[in-house]
């Protein structure tokens, strides 16, 4: 047999090889077909539930008009002490997506009061060098309650933080038992206080804040509510408890950056207060 006949030969078995199969296991067989039926009409039903837990979702979205109208009352709410000879048109890389981001957060009032203010330092002479083209993605970023941290660090005084660590009394090493604990939460009313430390996190990330290392504030008593703290001196508690481990308390601050001044001076203190 020659070798082209040989190659014919095997084509030939493996087409015949894979008809079989596809015979012998047919996708709609009878024995299949309820199995599948029964699939079919569960993902219906998943996909009748997403529409209905999404269909809240599609009224949030703002459209044209409810922009328009954000920025005639709004954002003009804003501009309302400033000369109108110094409104100007501001930077389209600024506007355009700071207007489009509005569709998806417009129904959270505490993030479209930042876009607010964002505009209206955009579109006033003396203040739109300030708005940077990159708080819009930095805003896209953060969450209502991050938002209310942020109108809190607006302030001019210490945020301190605290750091607990629960360590071998033998010197080998030992964990974090909680880390950038404050009272920032509480001052600012958020949603979320366990997720307070993760803001902190992702206001680092985006360069608005930082914690440096080893830095700390010396102001008599600053650090006392924290250390007098119920969460606190309870894990404490806990931790002397073992008598294999000991905490170690780190005192430490949280400071804004060059860059989260000017976020804080262009998209969170009210636009209408400068002017003022």
């Amino acid at each position: 047999m020659s070798e082209q006949e040989h190659k014919e030969n095997n084509v030939e078995a493996t087409i015949n090889a894979v008809t079989g199969l596809a015979k012998a296991v047919p996708i709609y067989d009878d024995a299949v077909q309820p199995a599948a039926k029964e699939v079919g009409k569960a993902l219906e039903t998943v996909a009748k539930t997403v529409n209905i837990v999404l269909a809240p979702v599609k009224g949030l979205v703002w459209g044209y008009e409810q922009i328009e109208n954000f920025v005639t009352t709004k954002v003009s709410e804003k501009l309302s002490n400033t000369p109108e000879e110094e409104i100007i048109t501001p930077k389209p890389n600024v506007a355009g997506p700071a207007l489009e981001a509005l569709r998806y957060i417009g129904h959270e009032e505490s993030l479209r009061e930042l876009y607010a203010n964002l505009l209206a330092s955009s579109m006033d002479s003396a203040t739109a060098t300030s708005a940077h083209p990159a708080f819009v993605e930095i805003l896209k970023q953060i969450t209502p309650d991050e938002a209310k941290l942020l109108n809190l660090l607006a302030q001019q005084r210490p945020f301190p933080l605290l750091s607990v660590r629960a360590e071998f009394k033998n010197g080998k090493g030992g964990v974090d038992a909680l880390i950038n604990f404050s009272t920032l939460g509480e001052e600012s009313k958020v949603e979320n206080l366990h997720l307070v430390p993760n803001y902190i996190d992702n206001l680092c990330r985006l360069g608005l804040i930082e914690v440096p290392v080893f830095f700390t504030y010396t102001a008599e008593n600053v650090y006392e509510p924290l250390e007098s703290h119920p969460k606190v001196i309870e894990l404490i508690s806990q931790i002397e408890s073992d008598p294999e481990r000991k905490p170690n308390i780190e005192r430490k601050g949280l400071r804004v950056t060059q860059l989260g001044r000017q976020f804080i001076s262009a998209c969170v203190i009210d636009h209408k207060t400068k002017r003022s």
